[in-house]
């Protein structure tokens, strides 16, 4: 009651649609419930303010056409990640048709950047890049499992062949403010419009250190997800016209970053290493 915020910005989430196998429960909490517990929050104490609800591209699953858009409302999650961001976007929905309150959702395909944790796979790509372009053979930095994220001068990743539609994220935080800014609240697809492979992240990250993907990255049966998301493509065809929004940052610049980031780290870690065994 203390506090009297304007606008709330809900991004809170177990943020890992491979983890929410092994961690279902938690993820129903966290994903689905966090946010209805927000919602109700708000219609009890603040109930002008105004509420952007991150939803995900992952609540497709795996749909028999595209691109999608705020008109594709059958949600075929493939993963109880995208399971509970589902029941938060319909729960988000009801309140804001029940209740007269401000919920706008941003249904947010891949959105990436130099703070990715490194238990992303965008990430995981860039540090495998600079630690190939580096000279690490075996990274300071373990993976799930334990083991280095580059072993052997190999970064092993599961399934080459998914695509994604990945774009820049602070690019997507200024379409999540846009949406607060409007008359009324209203769902909106967020994404570049352009799909690609895992495989082509690769190429553009190891290809900006000037090194062939091939030659350092290895596919890994044990890192393949039971049930795989589909090939989702956003149409933000509604984002563009209504919002004024656009993408600023390419693709392959958007990697570059990332990986320029990883090899800084890595650079000081090394460092900081070499004069600790000097002292």
């Amino acid at each position: 009651e203390m506090t009297q915020p304007d606008e709330i910005y809900n991004l809170a989430s177990q943020s890992r649609p491979a983890e929410s196998w092994s961690r279902p429960i938690d993820t129903l909490m966290v994903n689905g419930l966090g946010p209805v517990r927000l919602f109700d929050a708000v219609r009890r104490y603040k109930p002008r303010c105004r509420v952007f609800h991150a939803s995900s591209s992952e609540m497709f699953g795996q749909p028999a056409a595209g691109p999608q858009n705020e008109q594709s409302t059958f949600f075929g999650a493939a993963n109880p990640y995208a399971a509970a961001k589902v029941y938060a976007h319909q729960m988000a929905r009801i309140y804001r048709q029940s209740h007269g309150m401000f919920i706008a959702c941003g249904i947010l395909f891949n959105h990436e950047s130099e703070r990715r944790p490194l238990h992303f796979l965008s990430q995981k790509v860039a540090y495998g890049a600079a630690c190939a372009v580096l000279g690490v053979l075996d990274s300071p930095d373990l993976n799930e499992r334990g083991h280095p994220i580059v072993r052997e001068g190999k970064l092993s990743l599961g399934n080459l062949d998914v695509s994604r539609d990945w774009g820049y994220a602070p690019d997507y935080v200024e379409a999540m403010w846009r949406m607060l800014q409007l008359d009324r609240p209203d769902d909106f697809v967020i994404g570049t419009g352009r799909l690609r492979s895992l495989r082509d992240l690769c190429a553009a990250a190891y290809g900006c250190v000037g090194l062939d993907w091939t030659d350092f990255v290895v596919s890994d049966p044990a890192l393949v997800r039971p049930v795989e998301t589909g090939r989702n493509l956003a149409d933000p065809a509604k984002a563009r016209s209504e919002l004024g929004w656009e993408p600023t940052v390419t693709f392959e610049s958007m990697i570059a970053r990332m990986v320029a980031a990883q090899r800084q780290r890595l650079v000081e870690h090394l460092t900081d290493k070499t004069t600790m065994l000097n002292q």
